[in-house]
């Protein structure tokens, strides 16, 4: 990621997330969030991001968040301001759920298997 701060952000208020680790106290550049039971390691140590949509068209998603209510979860989502990458549906591949990308565009499906 390019900015922890904005990613922590966009996680916590725009999705929902708690930060529930940051280190160093002082200049923090990692940190681990959760929701649930879901949780997500951010760390920004300089490098461009490469998200997995921008390296190859098989490989659409960064992080799959399994979730039991993706309909309930993605009206939470929406009504907190994001933008769904891709809306809900039920894909051809047996999967229930939407796509968000993050600031950096690291994209996250939040679904499960049919």
């Amino acid at each position: 990621m390019s900015n922890l701060q904005r990613t922590l952000a966009f996680y916590c208020k725009g999705l929902g997330f708690e930060v529930w680790f940051r280190s160093p106290d002082d200049d923090p550049f990692f940190a681990l969030v959760g929701r649930d039971a879901a949780q997500i390691m951010l760390k920004d140590v300089g490098l461009v991001p490469m998200p997995n949509p921008s390296r190859h068209v098989d490989a659409p998603w960064d992080a799959f968040i399994y979730t039991e209510t993706p309909e309930s979860l993605s009206k939470d989502f929406t009504e907190r301001g994001i933008v769904l990458n891709a809306p809900l549906l039920i894909r051809n591949d047996g999967l229930t759920g939407f796509e968000v990308a993050d600031p950096d565009g690291y994209v996250c499906f939040f679904g499960h298997p049919d």
